[in-house]
């Protein structure tokens, strides 16, 4: 890692580095090493990001939002953390850049049918008395730079122009507000704003046959609820979705 300077946010614990391979591996080797609840590391540039499905994310230096975070407070649905990083980018892009980001299930943002963001978590090895330590939650947000076929923030005539450390520190104040919430409370905020809920959606499963059919919720242990074209209901765990068009009522 190439450092460059580390400063922190209330709770935070925020280190910026130049240059790095991937913020997720270098976070889970400092949570090995005892970093605390809230450390956050972000890089002006990420040589060896990945995404879902080992896909790689590289983008220029400086333009985008390449960070990821440490949770020492873990849930016991994982898939809680992903959403609340998930829900505060896309707070941040609405109310502050006035980008009309959506939320995709299970952990993308999109602007229309273009991928603004991809968000990343991984687990730490359960230790001897059979809890997760911490948990890491990466992601890239697209803030200056898009490659072929995504999109970024600027290239959806922002109302307010965000450096990549501005759009972190604004995320921080809004994942805090959303930790605090009840599960209830937080499954309830989830569900107003994915945009998969209530469209037509193709899922493309991991063993190869897709499902096509209305997304009807997302249920509360992270699985989304998909009614097929011949009336059958699908609970999925891990899929590619595509949002085909609103569904009609």
């Amino acid at each position: 890692m190439d450092h460059q300077n580390a400063n922190s946010s209330e709770n935070w614990h925020i280190q910026t580095v130049l240059e790095t391979g991937s913020t997720n591996a270098d976070l889970m080797a400092a949570g090995h090493q005892g970093a605390p609840d809230r450390s956050v590391l972000r890089a002006e540039y990420q040589s060896a990001g990945r995404g879902r499905l080992d896909r790689t994310w590289e983008a220029p230096r400086g333009a985008n939002l390449l960070v990821s975070l440490l949770f020492r407070h873990v849930p016991d649905r994982l898939h809680v953390l992903t959403q609340v990083v998930a829900l505060a980018a896309t707070s941040v892009a609405q109310k502050t850049c006035g980008v009309d980001a959506q939320l995709k299930w299970p952990n993308d943002i999109l602007v229309g049918s273009e991928k603004l963001a991809g968000i990343l978590a991984q687990a730490a090895p359960t230790d001897a008395q059979g809890k997760i330590p911490f948990v890491v939650v990466g992601i890239g947000c697209n803030i200056g730079w898009a490659p072929p076929g995504a999109t970024s923030l600027s290239a959806n005539g922002w109302s307010r122009e965000v450096t990549p450390d501005e759009f972190l520190q604004l995320m921080l104040p809004e994942i805090d507000a959303l930790l605090a919430l009840s599960d209830d409370d937080l499954h309830k905020e989830y569900l107003r704003c994915v945009a998969t809920v209530g469209t037509q959606v193709r899922a493309e499963m991991p063993h190869g046959e897709d499902v096509i059919g209305r997304a009807l919720t997302v249920e509360p242990d992270g699985r989304l609820v998909v009614l097929d074209d011949c009336g059958i209901t699908h609970r999925i765990d891990t899929a590619d979705v595509v949002h085909l068009r609103p569904a009609s009522d």
